[in-house]
């Protein structure tokens, strides 16, 4: 018999890869076969046992063929109700959540959304800051949930209406000591050398505080800090602990034993010895049973860095309508404790990334993973909705970075280049009506970054759905490339005037964005200093404000009351441009090349919002934007 031969296009469209698509500036592109085969390989599009539906409150509900007759609908709330299922479709629900349809011998999950997320009280603003930059009253190697809450506090006092907040997902916490919270080990669990241990009377104190984190020196000693601290916990703590464990047991100690084994054997869990990667093993489980002070331990400071996460927000909402804004990031790394302890529900063999755009000429690789879209199915959306719940559980709102995944991925396979991949369709619709149903259940406006590529149509569903987008000034330009007022910005998306991964205000106005970039050995064109002057005077004019060069102050005060004045529901300000400092958090496509995620702020919040020149901005805010 001859063996049937699929041609790539087929097989790619069969797993949802696109074969063509469009970039930024609206050139066309077509994936090679070897790429999307490449990529085909990596999947498997098994369907489920149990089908997963899901619509809007109030619409009509369309069926499989195969699903008529005599129907039970058991509501999540526990009642149930007899229906007759004809012509494949089922009459609107309008109660909101998960529920159950038994028909024909079958079980259908039905996920019914709200129409409309909640929406930001009044047009407020907020600060957006990276945890491990702040200071707090306690000197200490790097900012934590201390700080967090001391920071929250005085926003809350200024005025503020929300705080954004950098991720705060388990990282490696035994790692080498390089750190990115968009490079996660897990996002169902807490950064755990973010715990307050003040909480509990320990100090975590330091001689000095350098402008620059020394991650390979700080995490050793955080993590020992932590340790006197687990050592010392009385029996009250210990109660709380275990109360805390209770209904996490299985997936907790599961990371927690995780943190152990890479404690013990460091690296990434595919380097250890064969039997320690199943985590349902023998190996793994004597392990278990012989470190279980270490797996405690774990625990413990999963429980210390819930309380204070917690605390940082309830200190946010005491005084602010919104609170903290949660990072979610798209994915995690492969040698992490969701890849070694969950690995059938994440995309094998491939990475995600984004393809050449403004932002990353060459493309990116951001070398972590996601959840597979197949397995997603195959589950019932539960690893997202855990996600989302976990990211939720302290917070008043949830910034999805690099929310176009929601739709669609950029996959690219093992050892191939960023501009080598394809995108892979995602289940969309289904995902954002589970971040609905979340948001709505915590009450938490939803923010959804939207930048770089984004296909036709996205934006208008974030928008009918009251999902925010984000409008930042650097990409806010029209067809000329002229910079648009942020009056004219649209009132579906919340006002930025830049992100960690864009030059501060200060820093783009004095060209040090164009000084990294040389240094870094970027291609930077011989007149990129006469362009920027260009903008420069292109911002102005736009703005209204007197044209200024690159030796006059930035006009930070004059771009802030701008932005402020966007018909945005909410606006948000990075703590770097409210001082008005020059060098930005990170650099795209960098690593080590650049302390990306090691500045320290100058002075505690407190201090640093009593500058004067801070707090003339501050005052200037909160009088365009009350809230």
């Amino acid at each position: 018999m001859a063996r049937i031969v699929t041609a790539p296009a087929d097989a790619a469209q069969a797993v949802g890869l696109q074969r063509d698509w469009t970039d930024a500036k609206g050139h066309a592109h077509r994936v090679d076969d070897e790429v999307l085969e490449a990529i085909a390989a990596c999947l498997d599009p098994t369907p489920p046992d149990q089908p997963f539906l899901s619509a809007d409150a109030g619409d009509a509900i369309a069926l499989p063929a195969w699903a008529s007759g005599k129907a039970v609908l058991c509501l999540e709330a526990g009642s149930t109700r007899e229906l007759t299922i004809e012509n494949g479709s089922m009459p609107p629900i309008v109660e909101t959540g998960y529920h159950r349809l038994e028909i024909a011998g079958r079980t259908v999950t039905l996920a019914i959304a709200p129409t409309h997320c909640p929406q930001p009280p009044g047009h407020g603003w907020g600060v957006a800051i990276q945890i491990p930059s702040l200071r707090g009253a306690a000197q200490t190697a790097f900012g934590d949930f201390g700080a967090l809450c001391e920071a929250a506090s005085a926003f809350a006092d200024v005025g503020a209406s929300a705080v954004a907040i950098s991720p705060t997902h388990a990282i490696l916490t035994h790692g080498s000591g390089a750190y990115s919270p968009y490079s996660p080990s897990s996002r169902l669990f807490h950064n755990t050398l973010f715990a307050n241990a003040a909480r509990l009377g320990a100090a975590l104190r330091v001689d000095h505080v350098d402008p620059l984190i020394d991650w390979h020196r700080a995490i050793p000693d955080r993590l020992a800090d932590l340790r006197r601290a687990f050592d010392m916990r009385s029996d009250a703590v210990r109660t709380a602990v275990e109360t805390y464990r209770a209904p996490r047991a299985t997936p907790l100690d599961r990371h927690a034993l995780f943190e152990a084994l890479h404690a013990h054997f460091g690296g990434g869990w595919r380097d250890w010895p064969i039997a320690y990667h199943d985590p349902a093993g023998p190996a793994v489980s004597d392990f278990a049973a012989s470190h279980r002070d270490a797996i405690d331990f774990h625990v413990f400071l999963q429980w210390l860095a819930d309380d204070s996460l917690a605390g940082a927000q309830r200190r946010a909402r005491s005084g602010m309508p919104i609170g903290l804004v949660a990072d979610l990031a798209v994915g995690m790394i492969t040698d992490g404790g969701h890849a070694w302890s969950r690995r059938d529900e994440l995309l094998s063999g491939l990475t995600i990334g984004a393809p050449p755009d403004p932002l990353g000429p060459q493309g990116q690789n951001w070398g972590i993973t996601a959840l597979d879209p197949f397995a997603l199915g195959r589950t019932g959306f539960a690893p997202f909705i855990e996600t989302i719940r976990a990211t939720l559980a302290h917070a008043g709102g949830i910034r999805i970075d690099h929310a176009l995944g929601l739709d669609r991925l950029w996959v690219i396979p093992e050892g191939a280049t960023a501009a080598q991949g394809a995108y892979l369709t995602m289940p969309g619709a289904h995902l954002k009506r589970i971040v609905a149903i979340e948001a709505q259940r915590a009450n938490a406006i939803v923010i959804a970054e939207d930048l770089g590529t984004v296909p036709p149509g996205f934006r208008t569903d974030l928008a009918r759905r009251g999902m925010l987008g984000m409008r930042v000034l650097p990409f806010e330009r029209d067809e000329e490339g002229h910079f648009v007022p942020p009056r004219r910005w649209d009132a579906d998306a919340v006002a930025m005037t830049g992100t960690h991964d864009t030059p501060t205000l200060a820093g783009w106005w004095s060209g040090r964005d164009i000084e990294w970039r040389r240094t870094l050995g970027h291609d930077v064109p011989a007149d990129a200093e006469a362009a920027r002057q260009a903008e420069r005077i292109d911002l102005c004019a736009r703005l209204d404000l007197p044209v200024q060069g690159a030796d006059d102050a930035a006009p930070i005060d004059a771009i802030l009351s701008s932005v402020a004045q966007a018909p945005a529901p909410l606006a948000i300000v990075p703590l770097e441009d409210l001082l008005g400092l020059v060098e930005q958090p990170n650099i795209p496509g960098t690593v080590t090349e650049h302390p990306n995620w090691r500045r320290r702020m100058p002075a505690p919040t407190a201090t640093l919002l009593d500058d004067p020149s801070v707090a003339a901005r501050v005052a200037r805010l909160t009088s365009e934007r009350p809230g």
